[in-house]
């Protein structure tokens, strides 16, 4: 599989929606976490990341003008003993759970499906890092929007090379009614020294108008110590 330039790849695509990338540095010794959002309504533009204890969360910028926060107000990231989870729903608090009973994220999973969105039916797309960079990540989605078929796609990938990471997001193209990510997760290059580059470069490829807030976090594999970048276009 060809490894491609993560920028050009958001450049090219105006609504990806909701993105996980998982890696390493490029010095071999930090895995590599990013996540963002966006949004095209009013409801899915109010909305700002703001650090917890164990993680992020999203939180309305404007309580006034929230109108349903069933599916856009939760904890993108959390961590779990060594491992972070990251997710585009509540299906973070679902996998974290099962991991502290003992269960795997590949269970945790297959007790959710796609979310409750007609005509999108949005994807749910989750990741899991370990403690030494390998990690998993996965896609539930319906059938070419048939909702009573839910498609479940699971890849786990051990530490990847130095420079390296998989990219995954919900939207394969902006359109109506929005078509879910199709393949693989995509090979990309990880060049960015630190969290505050990777994070800069991101945030100036996603789409103006449609960006929202995006969270990198850069993880030393021996230390655990972790470089951490929040961004919001609500400031």
């Amino acid at each position: 599989m060809k490894i491609l330039d993560l920028n050009a790849l958001l450049s090219a695509h105006p609504y990806p929606g909701r993105g996980i990338l998982l890696g390493r540095s490029a010095d071999n010794t930090r895995a590599v976490v990013a996540y963002f959002i966006m949004g095209r309504s009013e409801n899915s533009r109010n909305r700002v990341f703001e650090a917890t204890e164990d993680g992020i969360r999203t939180r309305a910028y404007d309580e006034s003008k929230m109108t349903d926060p069933s599916l856009i107000i939760y904890h993108p990231v959390r961590v779990s003993g060594r491992g972070m989870v990251v997710t585009n729903g509540d299906q973070t608090d679902t996998i974290r759970d099962c991991l502290l009973q003992g269960r795997t994220f590949n269970s945790a999973l297959r007790t959710r499906c796609f979310e409750p969105d007609p005509p999108n039916y949005t994807p749910r797309i989750s990741g899991l890092l370990s403690p030494d960079g390998s990690f998993k990540l996965s896609i539930l989605k319906s059938a070419d929007g048939n909702p009573d078929c839910n498609l479940r796609y699971f890849y786990e990938y051990d530490a990847p090379p130095a420079g390296e990471g998989r990219f995954i997001h919900t939207y394969q193209e902006n359109a109506d009614p929005l078509p879910s990510f199709e393949g693989e997760p995509r090979r990309v290059a990880i060049t960015a020294p630190d969290a505050k580059t990777l994070a800069g470069e991101i945030w100036s490829h996603l789409n103006e108008d449609n960006k929202v807030s995006l969270y990198v976090c850069y993880r030393d594999l021996s230390t655990d110590e972790m470089d951490t970048v929040i961004l919001n276009k609500h400031k």
